[in-house]
């Protein structure tokens, strides 16, 4: 059911709202480095202390996208290694991107490059966290043409590939009081649900609620899930998830991991 060619691939997981999944269970610029210039090797000590950038961290002062509504760059990346994630090229580091998400592998959007520098979304609170980071030996790379844009006013889901819409669907969304968070997300992992019977897989998003700072004892990460039935689709009373049919799942559950969602 996923893509198996250059775009890497997706099955699902997630929560928010009643979404209580086991393992979650309960959102540029250089410096004066030169952007070329790789980072200093940090020791096993140093890069220990650096806390995991995940669906379950909060990291403060770290930098924010700086362009939430920017077209993506169509390439993402694979952590494939514990890695250190920067204020700049050559700055200071905050926080570092773990290999795994959720039990999935850590892909993540690229929203500026700079040389050997990539700039990337992150997924911990607060949402549209970004930083940069030193590719070489720690990334593989891969294409991916697909978007997503979500329309909370018309409760519509586009998916795009190189532009051009594939499909609009009907969505349920967040209620008044527990808004669906706006901004430049991505899809960020994928787990088969194993607890819940209201959707067979979630898809998380890297976002958060604003209104939960928990929910049901996680962190209330937003998903992309089913409902036991439709008719929650054209309404607002999630408690921030975006609720979707079985067909428009099936075609999300397509799309590779580090998809850019925007919700608007």
């Amino acid at each position: 059911m996923a893509r198996t060619a250059s775009v890497p691939r997706t099955v699902l997981t997630a929560l928010l709202g009643v979404v209580t999944v086991a393992l979650l269970s309960a959102g540029c610029g250089s410096g004066d480095t030169p952007a070329q210039a790789a980072p200093a090797e940090l020791n096993q000590a140093d890069l220990a202390v650096l806390p995991d950038l995940n669906t379950f961290g909060k990291i403060d002062n770290a930098p924010l996208d700086p362009a939430p509504t920017a077209p993506s760059t169509g390439k993402v990346l694979k952590v494939t290694k514990e890695l250190p994630t920067y204020d700049k090229p050559g700055g200071k580091p905050f926080g570092k991107l773990p290999t795994l998400q959720v039990g999935s592998p850590t892909w993540v959007p690229v929203i500026a490059e700079q040389g050997e520098w990539a700039q990337v979304l992150l997924p911990s609170r607060p949402n549209g966290l970004a930083g940069w980071i030193h590719t070489p030996g720690a990334t593989e790379s891969a294409p991916n043409p697909y978007t997503v844009k979500i329309n909370l006013a018309d409760y519509s889901l586009d998916i795009l590939r190189d532009g051009k819409s594939q499909g609009t669907h009907k969505v349920g969304i967040g209620k008044p009081e527990f808004p669906t968070p706006k901004g430049r997300h991505y899809l960020m992992a994928s787990i088969e649900e194993t607890k819940n019977t209201y959707s067979k897989y979630v898809l998380p998003l890297s976002a958060h609620s604003d209104s939960h700072e928990t929910f049901g004892g996680g962190p209330g990460t937003v998903a992309l899930h089913t409902w036991p039935t439709n008719e929650h689709i054209g309404k607002s009373d999630s408690d921030g998830c975006i609720r979707v049919t079985p067909e428009t799942l099936t075609k999300l559950m397509e799309l590779p991991l580090g998809t850019v969602v925007y919700v608007a």
